[in-house]
C-alpha cells in the first residue's frame, strides 16, 4: 500500500498493537531497562558484518514530491553513515506508505531493504512470514533493553524475537490550523478552539469571511476510518472490544462515532463549512492545508515535518493545538511508525539494515553527538527540528534530548502551545489492534457518505459497517 519510487541519482557526498489508555500511559513516563549514556556508545549496532565485505543497502527515504533541501538533508545523513561504515552503499527510495497499495508492494517484492510500517501491521506481517528476523541483530544495540516494553512488543514475533523496530516517536492525534485564515476570519489564533462547538463556530467563522472552508476530514485510503476512529475516542467511544475470551466485538454503533459523523454532517449540510471533497487522504489533505483551502484538520502531532519537508509550508500560518476530548472515557488515539527489514534479506543486509535504522532513527533520541548532528544538518537545510511527538523510551529521555538540540530548533513551539501543554496529560488510547485497516476502509465508507449525500442514512450506515466489521474480527 505505499509506494517505493528509485531516487533517479545517489548523491555522491560523503505505523500498536492493542494499547489500552493504561499501558499507552507507560509511553510517556517510563522504560525498561537502565538508561543509556550519551557519550557517544549508543551509535554502534554490533559488529556482525565485516568491516571488508561490501554491502549495498537500500532505505525509504520521502514521500515523492518533498523539497529538494528535505532530500539534501537526507543525502548528508547517508553520507555521515557511509563515511561512519565504508562497507555499506545506500540507495535511498521514495516511499509513502498506503494501505491501498502496500500489500501489493509488499507481495511483489519491490520494497526496498528497510520500509515502515505502521505499529498495528507489525503483528499480522509477521505470522505471515513477511519480515525478516532481526533479532540477533537487534540485540547487539546496546540500548536494546530500554524501549517501551510494550513498544516493542508491537514489533515482536510469538517466538519473542524482534521483527520489526519501533523507529520513530508516537504520535498522538491533535488539531491542525491555519492562523492566516484564523486571522482573517477575526479569530485569535493564540487562542484555538478547546470544544467541538468551539471547531463548528471557527470553522463557520472562517467560510463566512474568507469563502474558504473551515475544516476537513480524511476519508479515502482507509484515513477517513483512522482520523473517524480519533474522532470517536475523543468522544468517549471505541470501535471494537476485546472480550474476556480474546475474542474481539465491534462497537462501530457507540454515541461517539455516531456524534463525529453528525458533526461533519452539520458542517457539510448545515454551515457550508466542510470542504467537499471525498476523496482526501493523509497525502493530499496536506496538500490542501498547505495550499490554503481548509483551516482546520486532525491528523498525526508530528505531521508539521511533512508538511514542511514535502509541502513547502511556511512556518507563520501553522498552529498546532490539542483534540478536544467530551465525556467519559476520552482520549487521543496514539500511533507510531516501525522500522522493518525486507523478508529477503540476508545476514549482511540485515546487519546493514539494523546499523542503518540504529544511525537514522534511534541514535539522534540517544546520543547527544548524533543528536547535535541530525539537528545540524536539517537546520541547515531548513528543515523541522524540534517537532512536537511522544517518545519512543521516555518523557525524561525525550526531554533530554531535545534539550541536546534546542539551538537549532527552528518550529514555531510558541505556536503550538495548545498541543505541547497537554500533550503528556491528555489520556491516550491505542488503535483497535485487530483487522485493523480493514477496519479503517469500512469507516471510510461512513465519512464519504457524509461528505457527499445530506440525507444518508447514519443508523443504516453505521448497522452496515459494524457488522462488516464484525465479520473482519470474527474471521481473525
Amino acid at each position: 500500500m505505499s509506494r517505493s519510487i528509485p531516487r533517479a541519482v545517489k548523491a555522491p557526498r560523503p505505523a500498536l498493537a492493542a494499547l489500552s489508555a493504561v499501558t499507552a500511559l507507560t509511553l510517556l513516563s517510563a522504560c525498561s531497562g537502565a538508561a543509556a549514556s550519551s557519550d557517544g556508545d549508543d551509535t554502534s549496532s554490533g559488529d556482525a558484518t565485516s568491516a571488508d565485505e561490501q554491502v549495498t543497502l537500500s532505505v525509504v527515504s520521502l514521500i515523492p514530491g518533498s523539497e529538494q533541501a528535505a532530500f539534501d538533508a537526507f543525502d548528508e545523513r547517508v553520507a555521515q553513515f557511509e563515511e561512519a561504515y565504508p562497507n555499506i552503499t545506500v540507495e535511498p527510495q521514495e516511499y509513502e506508505w498506503k494501505a491501498t497499495t502496500f500489500a501489493a508492494q509488499l507481495a511483489g517484492g519491490t520494497l526496498p531493504d528497510v520500509f515502515e510500517i505502521p505499529l498495528t501491521d507489525a503483528k499480522t506481517l509477521i505470522e505471515n512470514g513477511q519480515l525478516a528476523d532481526i533479532d540477533a541483530q537487534f540485540q547487539q544495540l546496546p540500548y536494546a533493553g530500554d524501549f517501551n516494553q510494550t513498544l516493542l512488543e508491537a514489533g515482536m514475533g510469538p517466538d519473542g524475537k524482534v521483527y520489526a523496530i519501533p523507529a520513530k516517536s508516537i504520535y498522538g492525534v491533535a488539531l491542525h490550523y491555519n492562523r492566516d485564515l484564523f486571522t482573517q476570519a477575526g479569530l485569535d489564533p493564540d487562542e484555538p478552539p478547546t470544544t467541538w462547538d468551539e471547531v463548528r463556530a471557527d470553522a463557520k467563522a472562517i467560510k463566512d469571511a474568507t469563502g474558504v472552508a473551515g475544516y476537513a476530514e480524511m476519508a479515502a485510503n482507509n484515513t477517513g476510518g483512522w482520523q473517524l476512529t480519533a474522532a470517536t475516542y475523543a468522544r468517549g467511544g471505541r470501535v471494537q472490544e476485546v472480550n474476556a475470551d480474546g475474542s474481539y466485538t465491534a462497537t462501530l454503533d457507540n454515541p461517539g462515532t455516531r456524534d463525529a459523523l453528525e458533526f461533519l454532517h452539520a458542517l457539510r449540510w448545515e454551515d457550508d463549512s466542510l470542504l467537499a471533497d471525498s476523496t482526501l487522504d493523509w497525502g493530499t489533505i496536506n496538500q490542501a492545508f498547505a495550499a490554503g483551502q481548509l483551516g482546520m484538520y486532525t491528523s498525526g502531532s508530528d505531521v508539521y515535518t511533512s508538511l514542511v519537508e514535502t509541502n513547502g509550508v511556511p512556518a507563520d500560518m501553522y498552529g498546532l493545538t490539542g483534540i478536544p476530548l467530551e465525556g467519559a472515557d476520552s482520549g487521543v488515539l496514539v500511533g507510531g511508525t516501525l522500522a522493518a527489514v525486507n523478508v529477503k534479506a540476508d545476514d549482511a543486509v540485515k546487519d546493514a539494515a539494523v546499523k542503518w535504522i540504529d544511525f537514522y532513527y534511534l541514535s539522534k533520541l540517544r546520543d547527544q553527538d548524533q543528536a547535535v548532528a541530525d539537528a545540524q544538518v536539517r537546520a541547515e537545510n531548513d528543515q523541522p527540528v524540534g517537532t512536537p511527538v511522544l517518545p519512543i523510551f521516555s518523557q525524561a529521555e525525550y526531554e533530554t534530548a531535545l534539550g541536546w538540540v534546542q539551538d537549532y530548533v527552528n518550529v514555531p513551539l510558541d505556536q503550538m502551545t495548545g498541543y505541547t501543554d497537554v500533550m503528556f496529560d491528555q489520556p491516550v488510547v491505542g488503535e483497535p489492534s485487530r483487522s485493523t485497516q480493514e477496519t479503517y476502509a469500512a469507516m471510510d465508507a461512513l465519512v464519504q457518505a457524509v461528505v457527499t449525500d445530506q440525507n444518508a442514512d447514519l443508523d443504516a450506515l453505521i448497522a452496515a459497517a459494524n457488522s462488516q466489521v464484525q465479520s473482519l474480527l470474527d474471521a481473525g
